[in-house]
């Protein structure tokens, strides 16, 4: 390369084995100074653009991240509030059937038990203890529930308000000799038409007319355990019905084998009559007829 006050002078030689070719390119000064401007101005113009484009996709990456991560919070802070909810009704839930039930909550962490498992973020591990604590109110309510759908029936009401007339045991016949017979239920006299009352829940196996007991219905409470209500003057349920505790099953009357108006109550367990003083409150007055 020669060089002079105007221009630049390239030479450029190519050989071949027959002759040699000689070329020479001279570029004035000025414009090689503007060449070498235009092509820093565009590497500098395409430096900036990818700068800039990744300045965009960066902050567009760390926008998208920060929207699901507000997101992810959001979602976590309503299964918080949600589980929360769910704790304390089931808490209270829990609190009110023990009180009514009688059956003591269970104690935690009383017992140490071995421990475990992953680091978790606190988010994580709250709604992870959470959702511990749910589910094991909920079985603790289900359990509760239980005993109390098995409470409820158990025969504990009287099925009358009245005066016991007869009860449970050897007995002299009231009809004519005087002779000792069993008597396997209990007479409750109160007036014609009185509400006679279910004194556990269950389900009306008989609701009809039987020798001896008149008009009679029989609830069947589970277990082996079975209720008679005789000498009604109205049946007020039907075979198949399921009753709770207190439900009005029939009127008093003087139907069947009675020598007036009252109620025969029986209790038995696997078809054996039992004395149902052992399910009776101390108290003769009966609860208020469901309505």
């Amino acid at each position: 390369m020669t060089q002079d006050e105007r221009f630049y002078a390239f030479v450029v030689a190519r050989t071949s084995r027959s002759r040699a070719q000689i070329r020479r390119i001279t570029i004035r000064l000025r414009w090689l100074a503007v060449s070498a401007c235009v092509v820093v101005a565009v590497f500098c113009t395409a430096v900036y653009g990818f700068y800039s484009f990744a300045q965009r996709f960066t902050g567009r990456g760390l926008e998208h991240e920060n929207s699901r991560l507000r997101m992810v919070n959001e979602i976590q802070q309503q299964q918080l509030d949600n589980l929360k909810n769910r704790v304390e009704a089931v808490e209270d839930a829990s609190r009110r059937i023990s009180k009514l039930s009688g059956v003591s909550r269970q104690r935690e962490g009383v017992v140490a038990r071995g421990a475990g498992g992953p680091l978790l973020s606190l988010d994580a591990a709250t709604i992870s203890a959470i959702e511990y604590r749910a589910a094991h109110l909920e079985r603790e309510l289900q359990a509760f529930e239980t005993v109390m759908r098995e409470r409820a029936k158990i025969p504990s009401l009287w099925p009358v308000e009245g005066a016991i007339s007869d009860g449970f045991g050897t007995r002299r016949n009231p009809f004519g000799d005087g002779a000792a017979e069993f008597h396997a239920g209990q007479d409750i006299t109160a007036p014609w038409g009185t509400q006679v009352i279910a004194t556990g829940g269950g389900g009306v196996i008989f609701a009809g007319t039987q020798n001896g007991y008149g008009q009679i219905v029989i609830l069947d409470h589970g277990n082996g355990l079975t209720t008679r209500y005789g000498h009604l003057s109205k049946i007020d349920v039907a075979i198949g019905q399921e009753v709770k505790r207190g439900v009005v099953v029939g009127r008093v009357g003087s139907t069947g084998r009675s020598t007036g108006p009252h109620v025969h109550y029986e209790v038995r367990i696997n078809e054996t009559a039992v004395n149902p003083r052992r399910y009776l409150p101390d108290e003769t007055a009966c609860a208020a007829p469901v309505q």
